[in-house]
């Protein structure tokens, strides 16, 4: 598969700089390029491989950086290298057809042109979209919803009543609907709290492996359309989570907490229950936000402050650290005279 420069500048939105013509039949690293390929500068740190790469072209957001190459000149060089990415690997096409050894409920609606590989079970009355693929030993509960063109792979287990929308990519050993952790704790026994609600994921929503997003007690976990949750992330019943939010491995997200719209939670950040994150937050990794937080701003720390607030509590906590040493320097001094 090989594109022209020119070709790739059409699918990104992009301005040429050197020769139109030349072929593209790959991507490389800029630090582990090879002749022929696309590459970019994301970063400024990568700038020191510019003058070195075996890249055919690069793609940056200052022509100045090119020194002479060719290139392709965007706003954002890493989302260019994504749609070029998409453009040399697209999605393969899968064999629209039911598998012998699936389980599938006679009361289950499949739709048109929807894939399901051997060991996947669906149970009664659940509903699968057109175009969808649902992988080995997935297993669908009664009662679920899923939208059209989604992808579910190998070992995913959807309890009953969940609402999936549309586009919607799950990947292996994730659990959707679990029960919540709701106990009520009594002098000789923890009273289970039934955990009757559901989850609803909204549309273009990508979930990584091994991820669990519990069902609510009452009413509905709902995750917003466009939202990306890594690998290794725990959602708590009662969770309502906005528009294109981002959140990394390990994020702990306890119960009946309120996330905006496009907010961003950095490795093992964890938040405590029932409290309120302002849209377009953003949370350094092992954040500890023990509060509700205003939108539009960004936070470090256990607990969790405005970044400058804690780089100044780190700052003081260090020069704390220096006095000690220097006031045992003086004391030891003066034990010694």
């Amino acid at each position: 598969m090989e594109f022209t420069l020119r070709e790739i500048a059409a699918r990104v939105g992009g301005d040429i700089s050197g020769n139109p013509d030349l072929v593209i039949t790959g991507v490389s690293e800029i630090q582990n390029s090879a002749p022929g390929t696309i590459t970019f500068m994301g970063n400024m740190q990568y700038k020191k491989y510019i003058s070195d790469t075996t890249a055919s072209a690069i793609f940056v957001s200052n022509p100045d950086h090119l020194s002479g190459k060719n290139g392709i000149i965007v706003e954002n060089p890493q989302l260019a290298i994504a749609k070029t990415l998409r453009l040399f690997h697209p999605e393969p096409e899968v064999n629209k057809t039911v598998r012998k050894g699936t389980n599938i409920h006679p009361d289950s609606k499949i739709g048109e042109n929807v894939m399901i590989e051997p060991g996947a079970t669906i149970e009664n009355d659940a509903i699968i979209g057109r175009e969808s693929w649902i992988g080995s030993n997935v297993y669908i509960g009664p009662d679920v919803i899923i939208g059209e063109h989604c992808r579910l792979y190998p070992n995913v287990t959807v309890y009953r009543e969940i609402e999936i929308g549309n586009r919607v990519i799950i990947h292996s050993g994730t659990v959707i609907g679990c029960d919540g952790f709701g106990f009520v704790p009594g002098e000789n026994i923890h009273e289970k709290i039934p955990q009757t609600g559901n989850v609803v994921i909204g549309d273009d929503v990508e979930i990584g492996s091994n991820t669990a997003i519990d069902r609510a007690t009452i009413g509905s976990t709902k995750i917003g359309d466009m939202t990306k949750i890594d690998n290794l992330v725990h959602i708590g019943h009662n969770v309502n989570i906005g528009k294109g939010c981002l959140i990394t491995a390990q994020v702990g997200i306890a119960g009946s907490v309120t996330i905006g719209s496009y907010c961003t939670f950095g490795g093992q950040a964890g938040v405590v229950p029932h409290v309120t994150i302002g849209d377009k937050s953003t949370f350094a990794a092992k954040s500890g936000i023990t509060k509700s937080m205003a939108g539009g701003k960004t936070y470090a720390g256990y607990p969790a402050r405005e970044i400058r607030d804690h780089h100044k509590r780190e700052a003081l906590i260090a020069e704390i650290s220096r006095m000690r040493q220097k006031l045992d320097q003086l004391l030891n001094a003066r034990k010694e005279d």
